[in-house]
């Protein structure tokens, strides 16, 4: 692989905007689609994206932006997609070319409808992409602190180490520390349940639980977490390490989470329609929640925290009572 790949990023949200930041520090080349031409034409004009993390000025003469998929696959070595996981095959509609020969990074966290695969597994089925040219970007880190530069971690999965450390080198920078792992199927399903327990500390903030219980609905997740990635992916691992509890802890307790955020207004009363519309954005722990309770009931794996979402979403149950019967449950 050369040393310095063309890279582009697919998606248009604040993660997208971040990544894009992220790699200006490095490259002189970054690919940009994103579907909106409007959108398109005005960080062209203005140097920001008008719809998120708008106070980050872009470095748009080495940034290539275009509404044309084609034309943003066809120019790039690797490609880092940062879509909703519940509208990614709808992006990919437009696209013409095969990826077959193209490195793939999946910065989404979340699972890809109908099909029910973490966005590694669904390139690998259904583009045809080798498992060692694939790859995964989690945290702990959020959009909003890389815009504003405070130091944060990335963790770069695959099991291609050598395509790992290569993106690690171009990702970091001043606030930008990065580390690399092997386990791609680990890193991409918690960062998917980190969401889901990020709702429901939450909703437990918005029901008025304090710090006390959310340390042991925390603790229960990280445990959660644990017997679910090691039934579904068994290999050796530290659940520990940053990219496993460091991003569950940041995306349970950040004032910048919206999964946290998506669940206080849940907790506080608010329909899942109008908390989704107010909110503005996408919580990925919600489109997660159905699809993570048919996997563990199809491996029989103990998830109560995960269950008591699942059943508070979809099954329309009364999140007071809910979580009260989890608190009874949980030590």
């Amino acid at each position: 692989m050369i040393d310095l790949p063309k890279v582009a990023v697919i998606g248009g949200g604040s993660w997208a905007t971040a990544i894009v930041k992220i790699l200006t520090e490095n490259l002189d080349y970054v690919g940009w689609w994103m579907r909106s031409e409007e959108q398109v034409d005005y960080i062209k004009r203005f140097f920001h994206n008008p719809r998120y993390l708008t106070g980050v000025e872009l470095a748009t003469e080495c940034i290539d932006v275009s509404s044309d998929l084609d034309h943003i696959v066809r120019e790039a070595d690797v490609l880092i997609f940062a879509t909703p996981s519940a509208f990614l095959k709808e992006a990919l509609k437009s696209l013409t070319l095969p990826l077959h020969d193209k490195m793939i990074m999946s910065a989404i966290k979340g699972i890809v409808p109908d099909e029910r695969l973490i966005v590694g597994e669904f390139f690998h089925q259904f583009y045809g992409i080798p498992i060692e040219n694939i790859g995964v970007i989690t945290g702990p880190c959020h959009a909003e602190e890389v815009a504003l530069e405070r130091l944060s971690y990335l963790t770069i999965a695959s099991q291609n180490i050598d395509f790992a450390q290569s993106m690690a080198k171009i990702m970091e920078c001043k606030y930008i520390r990065t580390e690399v792992s092997d386990d791609i199927y680990g890193t991409e399903y918690s960062a998917v349940l980190k969401n889901i327990y990020a709702i429901a500390a939450g909703i437990c903030h918005g029901l008025g639980y304090g710090d006390n219980f959310q340390a042991v609905l925390v603790s229960n997740a990280i445990r959660e977490m644990k017997r679910f990635i090691k039934k579904v992916h068994p290999i050796k691992r530290d659940i520990n390490n940053s990219a496993y509890l460091g991003d569950l802890l940041v995306t349970a307790y950040s004032q910048f989470s919206r999964n946290r955020l998506f669940g206080t207004m849940i907790g506080k009363g608010y329909t899942i329609r109008s908390a989704q519309l107010e909110m503005n954005m996408v919580a990925e722990g919600y489109y997660a929640s159905r699809l993570i309770q048919n996997i563990q009931e199809e491996h029989n794996i103990n998830m109560p925290v995960a269950t008591a979402v699942n059943r508070i979403l979809f099954d329309d149950k009364n999140p007071s009572k809910t979580m009260l019967k989890l608190a009874k449950r949980i030590r």
